[in-house]
């Protein structure tokens, strides 16, 4: 009996953390505003680790980002090119497609996204909600992502990503993003 007590309580942990968590409209009045089409355009510089769920650094990666925007059927969609390099030499491609549905709506798509990512920015905040298909070693994971992003400045935002498998937290991917 006292392990289905634990197993309540730390479902009913979970349960009120999960409502707890901000919101994206919460950021609504900061500025400076974040225009996805704006700030991601042209050519960005990022910087980033990866850390286990102990606060370890697991990994540190540079990306280098180009980026531009079109108008398609009176939608505007942005395609962000990423080049990733890993402190162990390993390199990574990642090509965005993000499409703004309404205003401040998008939803994005990569080759290793599972189905689509769904953002929601407000203020100088944007929140995306994705599956990522991650590589291990030799096998993929199909990982959670909770990505927030946070304009500082026009040039600087930083990225704070929380990943999960089954509702278990994994780690975490921080990135900051400098715009040239």
């Amino acid at each position: 009996m006292k392990i289905f007590y634990r197993l309540l309580a730390i479902c009913l942990i979970g349960f009120l953390s999960a409502c707890a968590s901000p919101k994206v409209t919460d950021y609504a009045s900061q500025k400076p505003t974040l225009d996805l089409s704006e700030y991601f355009n042209g050519t960005l510089d990022a910087y980033g680790i990866f850390t286990d769920r102990s606060g370890e650094v697991v990994k540190r990666f540079t990306v280098l980002m180009q980026c531009h925007w079109e108008v398609i059927d009176g939608k505007k969609v942005g395609t962000l090119d990423e080049s990733f390099e890993y402190s162990d030499g390993t390199k990574q491609k990642r090509i965005w497609k993000l499409t703004e549905i309404a205003p401040g709506k998008y939803i994005g798509k990569a080759d290793d996204v599972v189905g689509e990512a769904i953002g929601e920015s407000a203020g100088n905040a944007l929140n995306w909600t994705y599956t990522l298909a991650l590589p291990v070693d030799k096998d993929v994971y199909k990982v959670q992502f909770n990505d927030w992003m946070y304009l500082v400045t026009p040039k600087v935002m930083l990225n704070k990503a929380q990943m999960s498998k089954f509702g278990i937290y994994l780690g975490e991917v921080t990135l900051s993003f400098y715009k040239r």
